[in-house]
């Protein structure tokens, strides 16, 4: 019987620690923000009819100010010739680059970056945006306002 015990407790304790990561990948780490945005033409200022469309999915940690993000994107007039973070701007406004895009720019462009604080304010306070840019569109062809995840705007 000792033995089916031990087994019994080895499964109680399996089941609390599987609780456990549960509950951190609900809570999330105190120390991370996710962050999002939708890509559209019609959040491009000025507005446009493209037809492309695609995500921005961001974690930024607090603690070393690292930024890692991923963008997906599909329906462009033609190849991305460049992608950047812009900023700071709030949505309706235009803002030089503040952090591009390295390497190859088909979707999914992923990429990480250690921010200055003055960048990683701008960010967590909603100032940044990824634009994508085409031969079509240079200015930029799609657009996405970068928010933390509970704040995002309905586009």
């Amino acid at each position: 019987m000792s033995s089916f015990k031990a087994f019994m407790g080895r499964v109680f304790l399996s089941s609390c620690v599987a609780l456990l990561a549960s509950c951190a990948s609900v809570y999330g780490d105190p120390n991370t923000v996710k962050l999002g945005g939708q890509l559209t033409g019609m959040n491009e200022v000025p507005s446009n009819p493209s037809m492309g469309k695609g995500t921005v999915e961001a974690v930024f940690n607090k603690q070393t100010s690292e930024l890692t993000w991923t963008v997906t994107y599909a329906g462009l007039s033609g190849p991305v010739v460049a992608g950047h973070f812009h900023g700071p701007a709030p949505a309706g406004a235009n803002a030089g680059v503040a952090l591009g895009f390295k390497g190859p720019l088909e979707s999914p462009i992923k990429g990480s970056a250690t921010l200055s604080t003055a960048q990683s304010k701008d960010l967590l306070d909603g100032k940044w945006y990824v634009n994508l840019h085409t031969k079509v569109s240079p200015g930029g062809e799609v657009r996405a306002q970068v928010l933390p995840t509970h704040q995002r705007l309905g586009y």
